[in-house]
């Protein structure tokens, strides 16, 4: 994926080796789980930065030091669906809905843990919802 930022990454590690210590501590964290979350998730690079796939784009991890991404300091991750979530804990966009943290002692895991499953069932219905259109 061409871009003009003159960043572009071929692999999530080159991604990860491009963070300060900071950004990638965050970003391990909330990899790690987000993977525990989604064991059958697919990990892929768009836009220069992870997202995670079941049926459709779930969520994603944006570090600050990557500019477009309106992250002015910290890693956001941020929901694909989040115009979905009930709850208003996440900034919502008009596609998608995100949480940036600063420090690892940040995030409430439990919190977290809840948005991402919360995500996948909206990944699922959405998936049921075009299964029964086509039948």
């Amino acid at each position: 994926m061409g871009n003009t930022q003159g960043l572009e990454f071929k692999t999530i590690e080159e991604f990860l080796d491009y963070l300060s210590e900071e950004e990638q501590e965050i970003v391990l964290f909330l990899r790690k789980i987000i993977l525990e979350c989604m064991p059958d998730c697919k990990e892929k690079l768009a836009y220069n930065i992870p997202f995670y796939y079941r049926h459709s784009r779930i969520c994603y991890i944006w570090p600050a030091s990557i500019p477009w991404g309106k992250v002015e300091k910290g890693v956001a991750i941020g929901f694909c669906k989040g115009t979905s979530f009930l709850d208003e804990t996440f900034e919502i966009t008009k596609f998608a809905s995100k949480l940036t943290f600063k420090s690892v002692k940040e995030i409430d895991v439990s919190l977290l843990k809840q948005q991402i499953y919360e995500a996948i069932l909206i990944d699922e219905q959405i998936v049921k919802a075009k299964r029964r259109k086509i039948q």
